[in-house]
């Protein structure tokens, strides 16, 4: 973990990086607040400690024989500014883990180490040290090791208060096991995995309707008693890895999985699919959650529109032959997930998602 920042060229005047606002001491106080965050997610493989030029991870200490290496990276988006402006930043960095190694899993892939970039205009370590306690916890629910990141102070690029997180993340699986598995086939059956909520798409949307509502983020949530606003929005995106990583080990079953991020159902389950095949989805047998009504009631948001925008309830969904479906909800239900029938794939290429039933907005 270290702290960057664009340099001040020096005078007759005698100016200091400190004067043209980059404070080296508050980088180097953050990084030893945050080593003993960081150890606590070391894993087989990775045991070194942050402060060097980069992160090492042994692949065979981890106990791959022929592995294939998955890589994603991904940010917060604007749900940050929710995190920025209701003074709650200990929660985003658990989002920024979740869209990378959700992104990975869907692969088949186990997360092996994360590292983040984190950018602001003025550097407060304590601050800084909340968000890195996110993305370690986000880091022991995927049972990665957060090996290394940048900081970087940035006046004048960012406006006061204002900051920025973006993830990377590196997985492997072995080369016979990669998802998704090729021989999806008509009748195969679309299992749902419920989400905690919006997780981290569409706040752009949301952040427009808590406008148009008249509430300040410390109101009361109109969907969720005893939380305010902002505390609610800001829960987090549920991290999959370990119950499908199980799942997918004890069974050998599971053929694809899609990660419902930014375009829902629409635009994401169609990129696991073969082309001559489309997920048919049963709405009414989503458990819609509040957070979703009172967004397309508040903001009148069209079925359709809540769709492609949001999760709308199921943060990923699995597709695993009629045979297999009750031993694969079995092996999710022992890691405490579970799971409900969708709907099945058709023999149709016209449409990659087709709707039937009705969504409990």
């Amino acid at each position: 973990m270290s702290v960057k920042s664009e340099p001040t060229k020096g005078g007759k005047n005698g100016l200091t990086y400190a004067q043209a606002g980059v404070d080296i001491d508050a980088g180097n106080l953050l990084v030893e607040k945050i080593k003993p965050i960081v150890r606590s997610t070391r894993r087989p493989g990775a045991d070194g400690e942050i402060g060097g030029f980069g992160g090492l991870f042994d692949l065979k200490a981890a106990g791959f024989t022929d592995p294939v290496l998955v890589a994603a990276n991904d940010g917060v988006g604007t749900k940050l500014k929710i995190a920025i402006d209701a003074g709650v930043h200990d929660t985003v960095g658990i989002d920024l883990v979740a869209m990378c190694v959700n992104d990975l899993v869907v692969q088949g892939a186990e997360p092996l180490f994360f590292l983040d970039y984190f950018a602001i205009g003025k550097l407060d370590p304590d601050q800084g040290a909340a968000i890195v306690s996110g993305i370690a916890e986000g880091c022991l629910q995927a049972g990665c090791a957060l090996i290394g990141g940048e900081t970087a102070e940035m006046p004048g690029m960012y406006r006061d208060g204002d900051y920025d997180l973006a993830g990377f993340a590196v997985g492997a699986a072995e080369r016979n096991q990669l998802l998704p598995s090729g021989d999806i086939a008509e009748g195969d059956v679309i299992l749902g995995l419920a989400s905690s909520g919006v997780h981290s798409n569409g706040f752009s949307l949301v952040r427009r309707i808590v406008e148009l509502s008249g509430l300040g983020w410390d109101a009361d949530a109109p969907f969720k008693s005893g939380t305010t606003l902002g505390q609610a929005l800001l829960t987090p995106t549920r991290i999959y890895v370990k119950p499908l990583l199980a799942a997918i080990r004890a069974t050998k079953a599971i053929k694809a999985l899609a990660h419902i991020t930014g375009g829902g159902f629409p635009d994401n389950i169609p990129r696991v699919l073969p082309k001559d095949l489309t997920a048919s989805i049963d709405l009414s047998a989503i458990k819609v959650p509040p957070v979703f009504s009172w967004l397309a009631k508040t903001g009148g948001v069209e079925r359709d529109e809540m769709l492609r925008t949001f999760n709308c309830g199921i943060g990923m969904i699995a597709v695993v032959a009629p045979e297999n479906v009750d031993a694969v909800l079995e092996a999710l239900k022992a890691q405490g997930e579970e799971a409900v029938r969708l709907g099945t794939m058709v023999g149709r290429s016209d449409a990659g998602v087709a709707y039937q039933g009705t969504l409990a907005l």
